[in-house]
């Protein structure tokens, strides 16, 4: 052992201004192969030069079963710095394989391994035994486990008799397969000559054993190859052994039915005994017919079917990895028709050594006082024994610094450099023994810090946060944290300084930021840490819990707030705590922004649903829950109970309300003896959504049916299913008629009606009305009665219009209702016998009159007096002298029954009017009184019927005028009013009286140019002035040409369109226009009027440029140039073929042929026999039709017709005279013939030579103009 174990490193830190070179090392002293193996961490950023490294077994020597002398192969692999040395002991003894000539070994830098060199199996027996593997260096010396090597002879096929078995059907047998013995476990396959696997079921099983077990034969189980394949996988060898013949010979009787036995194992009882970790199978072969099933129990507990499987069939019962807890006792039940049988298995458990705590490889500093912690469980419990350098702790010297607890840990107190060795701890039972390696590694390293300098630590506020600060050195470096807003950091239990060095902070907060620095006690070392504290992120607006209708769509908003220092969030949705994904296919989940949208909500998506919003930092989250509701399930259940005479109670159970609690219930009952009737389900009774019982309010002699209907939010329930029927018992009416009346119409006649009772009303059967009726005056008490089951009632001959007391009373069979209250009625009214007296009739006005009139006698009325009524009939207008004979027209004035006047408006004054009065009762109309007739006095008149504007020139206006319609007197002239518009509304208003009424025009001169004006014009009687007709306009202004003029030319036309001045005349303008090519041949359309608004120039050429100059009054006023579009038509230079004398000398020789073939002709036609009848009235020749009527007479005679049809349309119509087609040449005669009446009407005015623009404001109504101009008149603008 070293006397001492200081080793020169670097250090690390801010005074770490010297770094020699160094060795970058991980001393993993680790446990490599084998659990049991420790190691000893230096981290791989503490720099130190070459560190010496105690041996550490990396693979271990295993446990092998020689077959062949390749098989004998021993290796030990262990690391270790100075590179460990082996040794090998053989059953505790030194055992050295380099000695041995038998025996090859290689020998590397951490590995040791050993081979035979025999090629007989016989020499090998002597190497069997028990081998372990020390690896040594000067830190201590690693043992290796136990490892056992075993000689075996491989399975060879031995020579066989073939076997035949025969049995009756319905027997058990057993075919034996007999494997060879071997240390291998066999792998038995039953198989047939064609090598395929015997087909095996709960009647045909294998046994662990390889036997091949029949619970029963049939006769398909006849075959001659049986055959046991048995198979050992160590050695890749497969034996297959001598085919077994089964016969099975038939019943010659039914079979018979067997009870269960067991086959395998036999008795009722087995006990199997396994170590901890093992697999073991209970196995239950039964016997039996009909084939028994088995199950399988725990007797003293629960089959665990997480650590049980059942194999062949349910007959086995395997446990894997079987532990303490699976001892105990089971059994296997098996059962057919015939009976059962049962057999118990006791299951015993116990354990090889196992460790449960484990010593730690460790460096320690000189004086440090160390502890080895070595615990095992096993069954029976282990024993627990310390080996130093593989030497026992007893067979070394007596240390007093070294204490074995009773435990088993081994306490080393004060250790120096002389105490570094690798602790064996050895723990041991009848099962087995096991061994773990520790190192303990006493030496000096000094300090460093590993953690980088200058980190920056970036949180939020309220997380908790860990500065690092790791360092190294043996013995442990320990750390002092000082800095922050904090004055001692100890002082705050926020602050949690760490064994490992590192300074934990909880809960942050702001005033937690700015710069710590961790530092080596004792030493210069030290590091800085920055702590940058953000806002957390926090959620504004977190999801709310939703309540949506299935198809609904529900969303989710989640609205957060994150530090400005932080990337955009992730926002990240979850449904119960699974992270939810956009639907591709069928889109239920869709994310835009802070909404989580839910398409078409169904019942699997209720649910809690969490909005996560995460930062590289820090993670906010909230929740809502989507709950779906809908329309209640109707109750169910429905029971009557309590009868009572007129009550019963219902009660039900309520539905499934769907998330959404019922409001109310509907109680709804159906009445079965009028189930035809169209009332159907009728409501009776509601009642709160709370309550699941109702007592229910019934009419006598009904029978009842009824349901219910549960009432949400969301809507109504389904109707429940209906109740059983209920019948309540008949009684005596409870109410009489209502609305008990006479409506007699006829005379002598009286009529009772009422309102006809419900039938529910009727409360019983054979119900009938009670009629009872007396005179007021006359009669005495006595009542007349009759009886009647619907209304009316009618009496007959007792007399117009008079009083009686009638009263109407519900009965049945049961009884009568209650005694009715009587009401008076009357008998049949008649009409009036008189009329009216002293009626007089007074004006009040020229439209208003007062009647007055005596009142009737009461008696005469025969009747209920209703009023009076007026018949007032304007007979004619006193103002009309003329022949014709005006309509009369009579109106109807209805007074109160009390009124003995009445004023009447709205006479027609200056007119001759008749009057009678009238009595009118229910019956009819009375006599009128005698006619009176009166006159009402002038009024002033009516508007003119109709007032138009011409304007002459730009400063006068003609007004012309219609008188009015009705003059309510004698009109004696006009009044005309006028005045300028202008904006500030101050003209003052000037005026022309016309004293003369049959004046109908008038013309003001000197008027403004500029100016619109509003004129009003009213009659006159001697009474007053009428109401006026106003009418705007403005003079119109000389004409002037056109402006805004655009063209747009096509191929061989252009389209001219121009805007004409508002309130000017109509003027007529040339447009000249002039081809590029064709040199100075201007051509000139013919004259185009203004209000045309459009022309089309046409016969242009495609492909050219053309100028165009538009003039008036032989002044150009807009001039431009046009291209049209298309392919210039090249012109065909002329040839002899076209010249004059060339086409006259053809003419002439076809002509010449042409009279040849004429006389060719006649004389054929006179060579031939006919009469001359015949000739004139046989029929034409057919060569001779054409020659004179087609040829010749049809051409001759369209020419005339259409020659002569010219002058006759000139001649009846003005469209054709000289000026006419001056204006407007070809062109005009279709323009025109289509005019409407109303343009064609101003053709014979006297003015001819004024033209009005259509654009005027005296003219807005666009018409098409006239070739010599419009007439001044002027359009009123309303």
């Amino acid at each position: 052992m070293l006397d001492e174990q200081r080793q020169q490193v670097g250090s690390r830190g801010r005074c770490s201004s010297i770094r020699p070179p160094v060795l970058p090392l991980i001393l993993l002293l680790s446990l490599a192969t084998h659990s049991s193996q420790a190691a000893i961490h230096i981290p791989s950023n503490y720099h130190i030069s070459d560190l010496k490294r105690p041996p550490v077994i990396t693979t271990q020597p295993g446990t092998v079963t020689v077959f062949s002398v390749e098989d004998l192969v021993m290796t030990c692999e262990a690391s270790g710095n100075p590179p460990p040395i082996f040794r090998w002991t053989k059953d505790g003894e030194e055992f050295d394989p380099g000695t041995d000539p038998e025996l090859k070994v290689t020998e590397r830098s951490g590995s040791f391994a050993f081979y035979t060199l025999s090629n007989t199996m016989d020499t090998m027996k002597q190497y069997q035994g028990k081998y372990v593997c020390y690896a040594s260096n000067e830190l201590g010396t690693a043992v290796s486990s136990e490892a056992i090597l075993n000689t075996d002879v491989p399975p060879t096929q031995q020579k066989e008799k073939k076997v035949n078995v025969k049995s009756e059907e319905g027997s058990s047998i057993v075919l034996q397969c007999n494997p060879p013995q071997s240390s291998m476990e066999p792998i038995i396959h039953w198989m047939d000559w064609k090598l395929r696997h015997i087909h095996l079921s709960e009647r045909v099983v294998v046994g662990k054993d390889g036997n091949l077990y029949f619970a029963h034969l049939k006769k398909e189980d006849s075959r001659n190859d049986y055959t046991c394949n048995v198979q050992y996988l160590a050695t890749r060898t497969i034996l297959a052994k001598e085919p077994v013949t089964l016969t099975v010979n038939p019943s010659n009787t039914v079979l018979r039915n067997r009870s269960p036995l067991m086959m395998r194992p036999t008795g009722r009882h087995s006990t199997y005994q396994a170590l901890r970790g093992q697999t073991i199978e209970l196995e239950c072969i039964i016997e039996g017919y009909p084939t028994p099933k088995v199950l399988w129990v725990r007797k003293d507990g629960e089959l665990s079917e997480s650590r049980t499987d059942k194999e062949m069939f349910d007959r086995r019962l395997r446990f894997t990895n079987i532990s303490e807890s699976d001892a105990g006792e089971y059994q296997c039940i098996a059962d057919n028709s015939q009976g059962r049988i049962t057999h118990t298995y006791t299951v015993t458990v116990e354990a090889a050594p196992y460790w449960t705590k484990e010593p730690v490889s460790q460096l320690y500093a000189p004086g440090e006082n160390v502890r080895l912690d070595c615990q095992a469980e096993g069954i029976p419990s282990p024993a627990i024994t310390w080996m130093i350098n593989g030497i026992p702790l007893s067979s070394t010297d007596k240390d007093p610094r070294r204490t074995l607890t009773a435990s088993g840990s081994l306490i080393l107190k004060d250790v120096n450099f002389g105490d570094t060795a690798i602790y064996q701890c050895q723990a041991s039972n009848k099962h087995g023994t096991i061994l773990i390696n520790t190192n303990v590694y006493v030496i000096e390293l000094p300090p460093q810090i590993l953690t980088e300098d200058g980190n920056t630590y970036t949180v939020t506020e309220g997380q908790k946060v860990l500065l690092e600060c790791e360092s190294f050195g043996s013995p442990k470096p320990k750390v002092i944290w000082n800095g922050g807003s904090a004055s001692t950091l100890l002082a705050d239990s926020r602050m949690n300084p760490l064994t490992t060095g590192g300074l934990e902070i909880s809960n942050i907060t702001h005033d937690n930021e700015g710069f710590y620095t961790c530092t080596v006690q004792n030493t210069n070392l030290s590091i800085s840490a920055e702590l940058e504290v953000l806002n957390r992120t926090v959620i504004l607006s977190p999801p709310q819990s939703l309540k949506v209708q299935p198809g609904q769509t529900a969303i989710f908003t989640c609205l957060s707030l994150v530090d400005p220092k932080l990337a955009s969030p992730l926002i990240q949705w979850r449904k119960n705590d699974h992270k939810l994904f956009a639907s591709e296919s069928d889109e239920k989940y869709t994310f835009e922004g802070p909404d989580l949208i839910i398409a078409n909500a169904e019942p699997e998506d209720e649910g809690n649903y969490t909005c996560q919003v995460i930062t590289n930092l820090d993670m906010a989250e909230a929740t809502g829950t989507l709950t779906l509701y809908d329309r209640p399930d109707p109750p169910v259940l429905l029971q009557l109970t309590q009868p009572k005479q007129r009550t019963v109670t219902l009660s039900w159970t309520p539905g499934d309300e769907h998330n959404s609690p019922v409001i109310e219930y509907v109680i709804e009952f159906e009445d079965q003896d009028s189930k035809s009737s169209e009332k159907g389900w009728e409501e009776l009774s509601r009642v709160s959504g709370n309550t699941e019982r109702a007592s229910l309010s019934l009419w006598p002699h009904m029978s009842y049916r009824f349901r219910i209907i549960a009432i949400n939010e969301v809507g109504k329930s389904d109707p429940s299913k209906a109740s059983e029927i209920y019948n309540t018992a008949a009684e005596a009416p409870d109410n009489n008629p209502e609305d008990v009346r006479s409506e007699s119409i006829d005379p002598d006649t009286l009529v009772i009606i009422w309102e006809e009772m419900d039938k529910r009303s009727f409360n019983g059967p054979d119900f009938k009305y009670r009629v009872l009726w007396r005179r007021v005056v006359g009669s005495g008490p006595i009542w007349h009665t009759n009886y009647t089951t619907a209304p009316p009632f009618v009496v007959n001959g007792i007399g117009n219009f008079s009083a009686f007391e009638i009263k109407v009373q519900a009965l049945n069979e049961k009884g009568e209702g209650p005694e009715p209250d009587p009401v008076i009625g009357y008998s049949g009214e008649n009409i009036p016998l008189e009329a009216p007296m002293n009626v007089d009739v007074v004006r009040l006005n020229s439209t208003a009159i007062r009647v007055t009139w005596a009142a009737i006698d009461r008696e005469t009325v025969r009747g209920h007096l209703l009023g009076y009524k007026i018949h007032l009939t304007r007979v004619r207008s006193l103002s009309h002298h003329r022949a014709r004979r005006e309509p009369s027209i009579t109106t109807v004035v209805v007074t109160g029954a009390n009124e003995e006047r009445k004023v009447i408006g709205e006479l027609q004054p200056y007119s001759h009017y008749t009057l009678t009065v009238s009595v009118f009762n229910s019956k009819g109309d009375g006599p009128p009184c005698e006619m009176l007739s009166f006159n009402t006095a002038e009024g002033v008149p009516h508007p003119p019927t109709s007032l138009t504007l011409d304007s002459p020139s730009e400063t006068e206006m003609t007004l012309r005028w219609t008188p009015p319609s009705q003059p309510n007197g004698i009109l004696i002239g006009y009044l005309l009013q006028y005045l300028q518009i202008v904006e500030s509304d101050d003209s003052p208003m000037q005026e022309e009286k016309i004293n003369d009424p049959k004046i109908s025009h008038l013309t003001l001169k000197g008027l403004d140019r500029h100016s619109h004006y509003r004129f009003f014009l009213r009659g006159r009687t001697a009474t007053g002035d009428g109401e006026p007709i106003m009418r705007e306009g403005a003079t119109t202004l000389d004409g002037a040409p056109p402006v805004n003029i655009s063209v747009l030319p096509g191929d061989n036309f252009a389209n001219i369109s121009w805007v004409a001045k508002k309130r000017h005349r109509n003027v007529r303008f040339h447009i000249h226009y002039l081809r590029q090519n064709d040199a100075d041949k201007w051509k000139k359309t013919e004259k185009v009027d203004s209000s045309q608004f459009f022309y089309q120039l046409q016969d242009l050429r495609p492909g050219s440029h053309y100028h165009l100059r538009f003039t008036h009054s032989n002044v150009t006023f807009f001039q431009t140039e046009i291209d049209t579009p298309g392919t210039e038509v090249t012109e065909v230079q002329p040839s002899f073929a076209t010249q004059g004398w060339f086409i006259g000398l053809v003419s002439a020789i076809v002509l010449l042929l042409l009279v040849l073939l004429i006389l060719c002709f006649v004389r054929r036609n006179k060579g031939g026999k006919y009469s001359v009848k015949d000739k004139e009235e046989g029929p034409i020749d057919s060569e001779a039709r054409p020659m004179k009527d087609e040829t010749f007479g049809e051409y001759s005679d369209l020419e005339e017709k259409r020659l002569a049809s010219q002058p006759s349309l000139c001649e009846e119509s003005k469209l054709c005279s000289e000026d006419n087609l001056d204006f407007n040449g070809s062109s005009v005669l279709t323009t025109e013939i289509n005019l409407d009446e109303s343009l064609a009407s101003q053709f014979s005015r006297p003015s001819e030579s004024r033209e009005v623009p259509n654009n005027s404001p005296l003219n807005p109504t666009t018409v098409s103009p006239s070739p010599n101009g419009l007439t001044n008149q002027v359009t009123i603008l309303d």
